[in-house]
């Protein structure tokens, strides 16, 4: 999709607008301002080559334009942003890149290549929490420079080490690493050496459509036009609100002092669906439920004992009684929405069919088990209902409850049985959960690399070559043959009953349309908004 940004060459900026001034504008919201109440806390930085956390890969996503952006109605598919087009060469070695011409940043520097190849430099020297994104391709600070290049003003060459399947680097590239920043305004403001990321905590140096005007932590955030990004919207401030409480973000939202509310609870959105001043918007997010299965555990070692949990699960009852519109049922490690996800219904509940899986593993009675799971809703009420579940096929499990860092803690040292989390995807491209979920080269627990399937002591190695074969075909529909293929072999070979994926809802007045939501926040975009 070829947003207006990318052709329209200038627009009228817009008069600065203090703090102060914006915080008179709640009740009665004009149309030039879009308000926002969202829980802002876990944001540390603004810095497109740093930041990993959710919030913050939105607010830069609506700052930044990136080489390309995935297509939000076919996931199979990515899109030209900064760069036009893209070729590999014969050996998979090498890629050219040609940069759009006429794009200009906030500051009235034009884009060019070299901006580019600096910022994905920049990444990899850097070094920060998103970086291994871009570095699995065998970039370091010390090969950079001359692995990624700009041969002229609109051509970006990037080589990489080994063979690269082209659909592979490109989804890669579709994450907050493939930013381009305006390198000589971030210079100018580097700090010992800091390649201007302590500037970029605060400040932005993009090409799309906003930019930031404000950031007070756990406060506000303002973005503004920017008005070199040939935007033609009514929208001129973006005003996103620190607020906390679900409750009060409701209340903010029937009055109208603010546009969209983006953490309503189930409930509150149950209650709320029926008001006719609002109106909802829902997309499913990278991000899955999944009960995991220890196969040290000598009671867990068996697949038999894995394949009769996964049809003791009441998945449909679950969702009904307790989840509603908040998840959906998936069953692959592959959220939908990605490219080559399996949306495929493998596992229904089926009590006898599971009785007789575990009577052939050895245990026609059952057998006692611990599963831990996260004290915040809706994992209690979730691990109640599997609690329930695999009573009714024998297994008698022992809830543990625990906040997030401790029940990650534990499991992180490997010393769960069961447990009940989530995991969320990285970047837009099947690897980003098949290498974590599958690709276990070393089992020991001094390994140098421990993904999420060595927390649970699992390594297969048929499974291994097979994600590590589908990782680095070229051809990119063979490729997602491939995937589709090795999740189907998965879900019955793997100790992880994979449940639900979430679906985020953002609700809003009924005269606010045009907002985006994705997969990947970073893809969440307010560039279309229009209020009546």
């Amino acid at each position: 999709m070829i947003t207006r940004r990318k052709f329209l060459a200038t627009a009228a900026a817009v008069p600065a607008v203090s703090y102060l001034s914006l915080a008179q504008a709640y009740a009665d919201t004009p149309k030039s301002l879009l308000v926002v109440a969202q829980q802002l806390d876990n944001m540390t930085t603004l810095d497109p080559h740093v930041s990993f956390e959710a919030v913050g890969s939105e607010i830069i996503g609506n700052m930044y334009q990136q080489l390309v952006k995935p297509n939000v109605d076919d996931p199979d598919v990515v899109d030209p942003d900064v760069a036009e087009s893209w070729e590999a060469s014969e050996d998979n070695k090498t890629f050219t890149f040609k940069i759009r011409d006429g794009i200009t940043f906030s500051s009235g520097n034009e884009l060019t290549a070299e901006d580019a190849a600096w910022s994905l430099r920049r990444t990899v020297k850097l070094n920060k929490s998103p970086a291994f994104i871009i570095t699995q391709f065998g970039f370091t600070p010390e090969n950079a420079d001359e692995l990624i290049q700009a041969t002229d003003p609109r051509t970006l060459v990037i080589k990489t080490v080994e063979p690269t399947s082209i659909g592979f680097l490109i989804y890669c590239l579709s994450a907050n690493i493939g930013c381009v920043a305006d390198k000589q305004t971030v210079m100018a403001n580097e700090v010992d050496g800091d390649m201007g990321s302590a500037w970029l905590d605060k400040n932005s140096a993009g090409s799309a459509t906003f930019m930031l005007d404000t950031w007070r932590p756990s406060d506000v955030v303002v973005m503004t036009v920017n008005p070199n990004a040939g935007y033609d919207g009514p929208i001129e401030r973006v005003m996103l609100r620190h607020i906390v409480d679900p409750s009060s973000q409701m209340l903010m939202l029937t009055k109208g002092d603010i546009d969209i509310a983006r953490d309503l609870t189930a409930e509150q959105l149950q209650s709320i669906a029926s008001n006719d001043s609002v109106k909802l918007l829902r997309k499913q997010q990278a991000s899955i439920m999944q009960l995991s299965m220890n196969v040290s555990h000598e009671k867990l070692s068996d697949p038999k004992v894995w394949e009769a949990v996964k049809w003791a699960i009441d998945y449909d009852g679950i969702k009904r009684n307790i989840l509603g519109d908040t998840y959906e049922v998936h069953q692959s490690f592959v959220p939908n929405g990605l490219p080559g996800a399996l949306n495929d219904t493998i596992f229904t509940q089926d009590i006898e069919k599971a009785k007789a899986l575990l009577a052939e593993a050895g245990y026609p009675d059952g057998f006692e088990i611990e599963m831990d799971h996260y004290s915040a809703q809706p994992y209690p009420d979730i691990a109640q209902a599997l609690q329930a579940n695999l009573a009714e096929i024998g297994i008698k499990a022992k809830l543990i409850s625990g906040e997030n860092r401790q029940v990650l803690t534990k499991m992180r040292a490997r010393q769960h049985q069961m447990i009940l989390s989530a995991w969320g995807t990285d970047y837009f491209d099947p690897n980003a959960n098949a290498d974590p979920y599958i690709i276990n080269k070393d089992n020991s627990d001094d390994a140098a690399s421990k993904p999420f399937v060595w927390r649970s002591h699992f390594q297969d190695e048929e499974l291994i070559a097979l994600a590590e074969d589908a990782r680095d075909e070229s051809d990119p529909e063979v490729r997602i043959q491939k995937y589709l293929d090795l999740q189907k072999k998965f879900v019955h070979a793997s100790p992880f009953a994979i449940m639900f994926q979430k679906t985020a809802t953002v609700a809003m007045r009924t005269n606010v349309d045009g907002v985006i939501l994705a997969p990947l926040p970073n893809n969440n975009s307010y560039e279309e908004v229009t209020k009546a």
